[in-house]
């Protein structure tokens, strides 16, 4: 098969976890209903009703960063909701249309300015495939094989990706590798075949973001893993922080790097930071247990991880999220949103906020092909680059 061609694709991994999902014994289905209250399935639905009114005719709310569009299309989909299809689908329709509809010819999924090339592309990628492989929209065929195709051939020499579409000796930052990781993780999801090198090569380089406390970066393995340490912003003792711990684990958990000593004590790091916002005050003042960039990345590494740091964590997060959604009522405007926190502001931050609120609460219903339950050992063969 042609990398990343979607003709005569496999039968897709998530399709068959779904048809396994659908013949288990109810006891078996039984063990996630801790995952939802109706408190979470109710905020869920504001959010979702809040990006409904306001996505505007166009279906971008008001915005040419195609990355925060496709944030608020994946809310959507976390829930179930498809292009044309139920409550939500003409919204859905509006919002895969305008990403669609703004792909260039290269297959770049971003039409603001060029410094936010790769994450623009690399979130508007992960969302087409999620999309496409939860419908099978020929629509979407032609842009997601062009966009996937840019990601590899953008790939800098060192494994990672620039700000910029282009290809150089090194990549910046590991915010960029996981965004252009769930993009290519979304491809496999979908039936599509990644060139083996580029997924070992950006393995390789995720790795290099891992800092050990006290020793150089290139001591020994063996030397490393005595101590603690974490994943940073760049490889040269760059920024370390919550959403870079998630991130590193998110990146070898989507590559079936289950068994990677990294994870566990990156784990740790993120496990003790949500324990530190349980049971905060701050209610339905719109402001998120993290800011929206870091908790996006700290459900799903607390998600692909699964196990107890599922159940003890998730709780967590899901409540502090239905605590703080602003409710106002009788403010259509307001009411059932979140803000993303950071540097943004005004109707992006809003977005960007309601829609990784929306994200973390629909996470429990598995709808989407990213959030197959358990390992999936073909990709640790698949990508194994030991």
């Amino acid at each position: 098969m042609h990398p990343f061609s979607l003709q005569n694709r496999p039968f897709p991994g998530w399709l068959l976890a779904a048809i396994c999902v659908l013949i288990l014994p109810q006891a078996a289905l039984a063990q996630g209903e801790w995952e939802l209250t109706p408190e979470s399935e109710a905020a869920l639905d504001r959010g979702l009703d809040w990006l409904a009114k306001n996505q505007g005719p166009k279906g971008n709310w008001e915005s040419n960063d195609l990355g925060l569009v496709a944030m608020g299309t994946l809310a959507f989909l976390a829930d179930g909701h498809a292009p044309g299809r139920g409550k939500y689908g003409r919204t859905v329709e509006r919002a895969v249309d305008y990403l669609l509809t703004n792909a260039k010819p290269s297959g770049l999924l971003n039409v603001a300015d060029a410094q936010r090339d790769m994450y623009n592309h690399g979130l508007a990628t992960f969302v087409l495939g999620q999309a496409h492989g939860m419908t099978g929209d020929p629509r979407i065929n032609s842009t997601l094989d062009r966009s996937l195709k840019l990601i590899a051939n953008t790939q800098c020499e060192d494994g990672g990706w620039d700000y910029r579409a282009r290809r150089q000796d090194h990549g910046h930052d590991l915010s960029l590798a996981v965004m252009q990781a769930k993009a290519l993780r979304s491809a496999v999801d979908s039936g599509l075949e990644v060139p083996p090198e580029v997924i070992q090569m950006a393995i390789a380089s995720v790795r290099d973001h891992y800092e050990p406390e006290g020793i150089s970066r290139n001591a020994p393995e063996t030397e490393q893993m005595k101590r603690a340490g974490q994943f940073t912003y760049s490889r040269n003792g760059g920024k370390s922080s919550t959403a870079m711990a998630a991130a590193g684990v998110v990146c070898l958990q989507e590559f079936g790097q289950y068994d990677d000593w990294r994870i566990r004590k990156n784990m740790d790091i993120i496990n003790a930071k949500i324990e530190e916002v349980k049971g905060r005050e701050e209610r339905h003042n719109g402001k998120l247990p993290f800011d929206a960039y870091t908790l996006y990345y700290v459900g799903q590494a607390l998600y692909q991880v699964g196990g107890d740091d599922w159940k003890r964590s998730y709780p967590i997060l899901r409540d502090q999220v239905v605590a703080s959604q602003v409710i106002r009522p009788d403010s259509p405007r307001d009411h059932g949103k979140w803000s993303a926190g950071a540097h943004l502001g005004g109707m992006p931050s809003e977005l960007y906020g309601t829609a990784v609120g929306c994200f973390i609460l629909a996470m429990p219903n598995r709808y989407l092909p990213i959030l197959q339950e358990g390992r999936i050992e073909g990709l640790s063969q698949q990508f194994n680059s030991n």
